[in-house]
């Protein structure tokens, strides 16, 4: 029925991913997987939603990325509409594999603080993807990472915090620390309420005084 009103079975399969996870960008490739079709069908459909209005692309580290434009006209309409379909394809929606995140996150020790940013949301002004704080065996975060590398095909950074650090970097007024939690984000864990504010206009161009290492993966 929705191929019908729609115009093909991939187009319904896009509408579908976008509209049930609103506030995540997605590459070709990436979606070409999650939708199970064929690339130049996924191109051709792609082409057509952002001609209408209904996704926007940016470019991003070499990629283009594309999601859900809240602010298209009949944004509300559709989303209502496209939350309800049900399709045979388990990996339309995300909220299972976030899941399947958090509970391998909290495996590798006691985790406070989790959140996505950067390149999972398309924000360049961030320079890490994962953000970590608590009681953490670094070597089970660092196997887990490159689990997830493999898996999207693609380099994460991240930064993990003990408590203490992350305390203390918030007394200091951190630049880092607060450009991260005023960042765009996706939250897998938040135990601590953290109050996330922006970091203020004014440091935007000052060189951080804080020098407390922070481990940033890049290879």
């Amino acid at each position: 029925m929705f191929e019908s009103l729609f115009g093909s079975k991939t187009r319904v399969k896009l509408l579908s991913l976008f509209y049930n996870n609103p506030n995540r960008p997605y590459y070709v490739r990436e979606i070409t997987r999650k939708v199970d079709e064929q690339i130049n069908s996924v191109r051709r459909e792609l082409s057509n939603l952002l001609a209408i209005g209904i996704i926007r692309s940016e470019g991003n580290n070499n990629k283009l990325y594309y999601e859900v434009d809240q602010d298209y006209q009949f944004y509300a309409p559709l989303r209502a509409i496209f939350t309800n379909v049900t399709l045979d394809e388990p990996d339309l929606h995300d909220a299972q594999q976030d899941n399947d995140l958090i509970k391998k996150l909290r495996a590798t020790g006691k985790v406070q603080l989790a959140f996505e940013t950067g390149s999972f949301v398309r924000d360049p002004s961030v320079n890490i993807d994962l953000f970590l704080m608590g009681d953490l065996n670094r070597s089970r975060v660092s196997k887990l990472v490159t689990e997830m590398e493999q898996e999207l095909g693609r380099e994460i950074n991240y930064t993990v915090m003990t408590p203490e650090e992350f305390g203390y970097r918030q007394r200091l007024n951190d630049r880092f620390l607060s450009n991260v939690l005023g960042a765009k984000k996706i939250m897998l864990v938040d135990e601590t309420n953290t109050k996330v504010k922006p970091a203020p206009a004014a440091l935007e161009g000052d060189v951080a005084e804080v020098a407390v290492p922070v481990e940033i993966k890049s290879r």
